[in-house]
């Protein structure tokens, strides 16, 4: 991978310590805007409380923070904090464990262990259960940077997207949560980069909800992935792939709950595509190109969208724009086969890269990564609008907010 290319998207989380602008090149944190004055915290991290039952009985879910422990002013590792359902209000306990660079988070279906991605040159994955804290060890990834993961709904397989070399990994989990040794890795070595890119850059990968499909989104190759699981041997078999245009750099995808429409975010050039999904054979049709609510696509803006997300009755779509830090609003139509943007709100913090719906639907978390801070919105049932709930919570270089 290029060395240069990595350690500027890890080296962006300084600008939450700085008044400085600082360029960068496409990547998980591709952008060339200006600095913006971070937004003021109003609660920060504590080091008490355990997670789990504890918080439970007093009326709090916990939340889990990830962050970049390698830039100046980045945290300890996965962060702890207890967030109120009712009000929003977020209050720190700690941190659940100190790994290096753990800037994507997932949870097992049943909710005991979490992983972390080690998002370094030598990149790794980590499994920790919440009961006790205890670090149940780490496994290689096989390449570089890797900046996404995800667990199979059968609770058996854990995949990784190595940002830096463009590949994706299979981890086995056993009965006690725990990584056993990489089963396959698959590097997207077609078609050729996109403009501007010098390689491939797999940015997530996700599993379709039919089950047996797996999707990883390239950044770098323009393109989209599907494989078929064999949920035996835990290997990927290529199926499908999807092409978006030239130079579009398709950072994050999410599906309707029906099962045959998803959203694409893409993140060079500004712009959100509606996407056809055939569960029968894996393939992905991708849709023209639509407006994020910030500023011109094609490229020409400032913004770069991260994360979109939409609710579990399939009805409101919701999109993070860094640069323009603000949360875009869409009605899902025609049973998920249309996006109509209805607007935009502040994000209450500088440059939003990741975005999580509370169990309930009920809340909405920012990660903010650059004025490291988190922020909270209630969620409209009838409208899907969105509405602060308490202040921006304090967590340095908030790069993911994991709430359960």
């Amino acid at each position: 991978m290029n060395a240069d290319r990595w350690t500027r998207r890890r080296v962006v989380g300084l600008l939450a310590r700085t008044a400085a602008a600082l360029p960068t090149t496409a990547a998980c944190d591709s952008t060339e805007e200006a600095q913006q004055p971070p937004t003021t915290p109003t609660a920060s991290l504590a080091d008490s409380g355990t997670p789990g039952r504890e918080q439970e009985a007093s009326g709090t879910r916990p939340l889990f923070l990830g962050t970049y422990t390698s830039v100046e002013g980045g945290g300890k590792g996965v962060a702890l904090a207890a967030y109120e359902p009712g009000t929003g209000r977020i209050t720190g306990r700690g941190v659940l464990a100190e790994l290096d660079d753990p800037s994507y988070l997932a949870v097992r279906p049943d909710g005991r262990i979490l992983y972390a991605v080690d998002e370094r040159e030598d990149g790794a994955v980590t499994a920790v259960r919440l009961s006790d804290r205890k670090v149940l060890g780490s496994r290689s990834t096989g390449g570089a940077a890797p900046c996404h993961l995800s667990v199979h709904p059968g609770g058996r397989w854990l995949f990784s997207a190595n940002y830096g070399s463009g590949s994706v990994a299979v981890h086995p989990i056993d009965a006690s949560g725990a990584l056993g040794e990489r089963t396959h890795l698959v590097t997207h070595s077609a078609p050729p980069p996109g403009p501007g890119q010098r390689g491939p850059h797999a940015h997530q990968v996700v599993t379709a909800p039919d089950g047996g499909h797996v999707l990883a989104v390239d950044l770098g190759t323009d393109t989209v992935y599907t494989y078929r699981l064999d949920e035996g041997a835990g290997t990927l078999a290529e199926v499908a792939r999807a092409r978006t245009r030239p130079g579009a750099g398709p950072r994050h995808l999410t599906f309707h709950p029906g099962g045959r429409h998803a959203y694409l975010a893409n993140e060079l050039d500004n712009t959100v595509a509606v996407c056809a999904y055939d569960p029968r054979t894996g393939r992905l049709t991708v849709g023209g190109a639509q407006s994020t609510g910030a500023g011109p696509s094609g490229g020409t803006g400032t913004n770069y969208p991260a994360q979109i997300l939409v609710t579990a009755d399939g009805a409101y779509a919701f999109l993070a724009n860094r640069g323009h830090d603000s949360l875009a609003r869409y009605a899902v139509e025609a049973d998920g086969a249309r996006l109509r943007l209805l607007g935009t709100v502040p994000a209450g913090g500088v440059f939003p890269r990741q975005i999580a719906f509370s169990p309930d639907g009920g809340l909405l978390f920012a990660a903010n990564q650059r004025s490291g801070t988190v922020s909270t919105f209630r969620v409209g049932a009838r409208d899907g609008g969105l509405r602060p709930a308490g202040e921006p919570f304090a967590s340095p270089v908030a790069v993911c907010a994991l709430p359960l």
